[in-house]
């Protein structure tokens, strides 16, 4: 956990948030944490213990009754302030997204943005929790129905997005009167670190928002603790199935978002120029590691699919593959080395399964970066449903192409996959995209768009092997989900008739 080039430690290390300060990890154990662009160890990052991950509990559950209490509107005030204070830092950040997790920085500040939309839509609370109101319903009774927040919640984030993921959970959480526990990835910790930072300057009383970094063992202690009521998780499906039926036999609400394999489909009539733009940055931005990339293309006929694998080959052996920071940079490196040498195996596996290899990112390398986390952008053609390379999430710059002879073929691919995430069709004909989207499979569609990802007051969740739990995430799901309903009937003394009544109380 430990190694380092040339047996040098790096010289920052980076502990973890707890009531309100930054605190040094005292498990002895390390994670550690890469610049992929240079392919150097930029830091260490303690591995939280669960005694450790238990004392953050106890900071989120002595604040939690003094910020339940707390207005609706003094919360809201708190998110304001926030927001403000994420765009006055959104350069700081976005570096820091860049130089740990390889995102170009225009990539960065895009992902930023979106978190920020959950935070703008978390400023609504006060009208989000009202509740409902009957006057009257009997002689003399009223009923109503309010929202009252869960108690201490957590999250469990992927490296793929440290600062949105986050941000789709704890802001909605927190403005709900939740105490909220973020167990980051311990591959870019640096992002949720400085978030707590700026909720503290926001106004947050210390143990509202805590960051705990760790790994399986930080993970579990959330999971068994009877304190920590709901779980929102965003990652691999084995994991999210794993955290789902831990949590959930414990009682806890769970949330659980797991793996994808997003469809684009090309109809004969689509504008081919449309779709290979839209097939470009939703395949290959951020390196393909999005969980709502698009990873397949099917195009529909044997004439769209040479029109579009010609027009596609071409950009993607353009593609400008970089460093993170670098501002002509379309696309950065992987994660880690390690994530990297994976994708790289998918396509020796894609080759070996008979796909037809028409653009190779294999062997990629940036002049002046050596040590580098790069693969060249890569196209696959020829890819059959019951190859491996279809099957499997690969996470990467890879897009696979599918043949298709009919609509109800393409129609049949996303529906039948194990994953339901998201798909997208690319059309001319309004009677087509009307009935793809009334009968595919998934849990989110786009209609001409590459990357169906819906704004922040709709939620945002899969089908079947996508999503794990009854809720999706943020918007008016997520106000749901960190919330339970209490109704109340209430009758004062006018209209009461004296003596007992035994029987089933009916309304008149």
């Amino acid at each position: 956990m430990d190694s380092h080039p040339h047996g040098e430690r790096p010289a920052r290390t980076i502990g973890h948030f707890v009531d309100g300060q930054m605190i040094e990890g005292r498990s002895e154990r390390y994670g550690e944490v890469w610049n992929p662009s240079l392919g150097t160890c930029s830091a260490r990052v303690a591995l939280a213990s669960r005694a450790e991950m238990q004392q953050a509990v106890d900071a989120a559950q002595r604040a939690l009754p003094g910020w339940a209490s707390a207005s609706p509107l003094t919360r809201a005030r708190v998110m304001f302030k926030f927001k403000e204070l994420v765009e006055r830092h959104a350069d700081e950040l976005s570096l820091l997204i860049a130089n740990e997790h390889g995102k170009v920085i225009s990539d960065a500040r895009g992902s930023l943005q979106r978190g920020l939309e959950c935070v703008e839509f978390a400023c609504g609370i006060p009208h989000l929790l009202k509740g409902e109101y009957s006057d009257n319903v009997a002689t003399g009774i009223d009923l109503y129905s309010m929202r009252q927040p869960l108690g201490v919640v957590a999250g469990i984030t992927p490296f793929n997005f440290p600062a949105m993921v986050p941000m789709w959970m704890f802001p909605i959480a927190i403005a709900c009167g939740n105490t909220f526990i973020l167990k980051p990835s311990e591959k870019d910790p640096g992002c949720p670190m400085r978030l707590a930072e700026l909720m503290l300057e926001a106004g947050a009383p210390p143990g509202v928002f805590n960051v705990v970094n760790g790994d399986k063992e930080a993970v579990d202690a959330l999971l068994d603790d009877p304190r920590v009521r709901a779980l929102s998780f965003v990652g691999s499906t084995p994991i999210a199935r794993y955290i789902y039926i831990r949590a959930a036999e414990q009682g806890k609400r769970v949330q659980a978002l797991g793996g994808a394999k997003n469809h684009l489909i090309v109809m004969p009539d689509a504008d081919i120029d449309l779709a290979v733009d839209a097939l470009m940055g939703a395949a290959y931005g951020s390196a393909g590691e999005r969980c709502m990339a698009i990873s397949v293309a099917v195009p529909v006929s044997s004439r769209t699919a040479g029109e579009l694998v010609e027009a596609l080959a071409p950009r993607v052996r353009a593609l400008t593959i970089g460093a993170s920071t670098d501002a002509s940079s379309e696309m950065g490196p992987l994660v880690t080395a390690q994530h990297r040498d994976k994708v790289r195996s998918y396509i020796d596996l894609g080759e070996r399964e008979g796909a037809k290899i028409v653009v190779d990112g294999r062997g990629y390398q940036v002049a002046g970066h050596p040590d580098g986390f790069f693969l060249g952008g890569t196209l696959l053609d020829d890819v059959r449903p019951q190859m491996r390379v279809y099957q499997e999430e690969i996470f990467g710059p890879v897009l696979s192409v599918v043949h298709a002879q009919s609509f109800d073929e393409a129609l049949a691919l996303p529906s039948d996959h194990e994953f339901g995430n998201g798909v997208s069709i690319f059309t001319r004909n309004g009677d087509v995209a009307r009935n793809f989207t009334q009968k595919v499979e998934c849990g989110m569609v786009g209609i001409n768009v590459p990357i169906p990802v819906p704004l922040s007051f709709h939620s945002f969740g899969g089908w079947k092997q996508s999503l794990f739990g009854d809720m999706n995430q943020h918007g008016t799901e997520g106000v749901r989900f960190y919330t339970r309903i209490k109704t109340v009937t209430a009758r004062w003394r006018e209209g009461v008739k004296p003596g007992p009544q035994f029987g089933m109380p009916i309304m008149k």
